[in-house]
Parts: C-alpha cells; sequence; structure tokens
C-alpha cells in the first residue's frame, strides 16, 4: 500500500515539474524592463501619402529610429539592423516601426518610398515618415531627448544618434539594465550600430510581446 502511494506521490511531483518548470523558467528570464516617459502624440505622412499617427501604434511594441536618405556613414548601418529586427518579427501584427527623417525637405514619401525597398524594407510593418521639421525635431528633442540637428560640416548636413528607441503597447520608451562594476544601470535606447545591442532588443521586443 504504501509503495502505491509513493508511486502516486511521485506522479503528481512529475506531472506539476512538467507544468511548472517552463512557467519558471520564463518567469525567470522575462526580466522586467525598465518604463520611462510616454512617447508625446505625433502625425506625420508615411511613405504612401498617408497620415500615421500614435494610433496606428496603438497596443504595438515598436521601435523609433531618426535618420535621413542621404546618410552615408551610419544610417545604412542602423536601417540594416532594423531590417534585421523586421525579418525577426515578421508576420507579427502587434509589432511595428517608425522611422523619422530628420531632413524632410528632400525627404518625400516618393523619396522615401525607394529608399525603403532600396533597404530592403517590406513596408509590411514599417514606416518611413516625414512632415513639418519643427515638429520632427520636437518629437526628437522633447519626445525621446535624442539629439538631431543640422551641421554643414558633417557628412550629409546632418547630425543624429544611431539610437533605437524601444516602445511598449501603451506608448511608453523601455529598456533593460547593464551591469556596470557593481550597479545595474537602464540603457534607456539601444545602439542600433552594435549587433550585441541589437540582439538585446530582439530578447527585449519578445518580453514585451508577451506583457
Amino acid at each position: 500500500m504504501k509503495k502505491n502511494s509513493y508511486i502516486i506521490i511521485s506522479f503528481i511531483i512529475l506531472i506539476f515539474g512538467i507544468w511548472a518548470l517552463p512557467k519558471i523558467v520564463d518567469k525567470l528570464s522575462n526580466k522586467e524592463l525598465v518604463k520611462f516617459e510616454k512617447v508625446p502624440p505625433f502625425e506625420f505622412t508615411n511613405h504612401d501619402g498617408v497620415k500615421v499617427n500614435n494610433s496606428n501604434y496603438e497596443d504595438k511594441v515598436y521601435i523609433v529610429e531618426f535618420f535621413f536618405t542621404s546618410c552615408g556613414t551610419i544610417c545604412p548601418i542602423m536601417n540594416k539592423s532594423m531590417v534585421v529586427l523586421q525579418n525577426e518579427f515578421y508576420g507579427n501584427p502587434d509589432f511595428g516601426m517608425a522611422s523619422f527623417s530628420i531632413d524632410p525637405k528632400r525627404d518625400t514619401p516618393q523619396k522615401l518610398k525607394a529608399y525603403a525597398k532600396k533597404t530592403g524594407a517590406t513596408l509590411k510593418n514599417w514606416n518611413f515618415l516625414t512632415g513639418e521639421k519643427d515638429d520632427i525635431y520636437a518629437l526628437s528633442h522633447d519626445g525621446f531627448s535624442l539629439y538631431v540637428g543640422e551641421n554643414k560640416e558633417a557628412e550629409g548636413g546632418f547630425e543624429h544618434s544611431g539610437l533605437f528607441a524601444l516602445i511598449d503597447k501603451d506608448g511608453y520608451i523601455r529598456s533593460r539594465t547593464v551591469k556596470n562594476g557593481e550597479m545595474e544601470n537602464p540603457i534607456k535606447y539601444y545602439n542600433g550600430l552594435d549587433t550585441k545591442e541589437v540582439q538585446w532588443l530582439k530578447e527585449d521586443i519578445a518580453i514585451l510581446l508577451k506583457e
């Protein structure tokens, strides 16, 4: 009788382990990401001449970058990384991407569409956006605290970072923390020029998609 009881108990423990272990591992691996400010309302014109605003990204996890099509330095590398992210989450209706041009005078919808196709964008979940320069710069500076500016001495005439912003389904900027010595600090933005950080971004997008 005791032997049968041990067998039953062992069987119950085994079944519980099979059910619970993946959930425990998933919980441990899904480290909570730091939440920053909410992205302010915006509305711009995309590569098809269609108005796009925050509501188009409602309930989606999305990536934001600032670039310009005539950039011959960091932008091609950044958009190569964006294509990697596009392909990783291709077909997921809860994922999106937004590339804001900091040279809207030259970057018309037609030019953006040609650039997008040349870059490898499928344009299924990725908007290339243009609009009023002051509005785009305000979004970059005030909405994301990311510097963009004109500089005649810079190649292409503009300056900007190679950073990507990760936005959650509620419209908040999110990021992981990275250990530096004894401290762990949030990075806030991901370096689109660094393959390691692009990999981090893949992992963190997956986390937010589950939330």
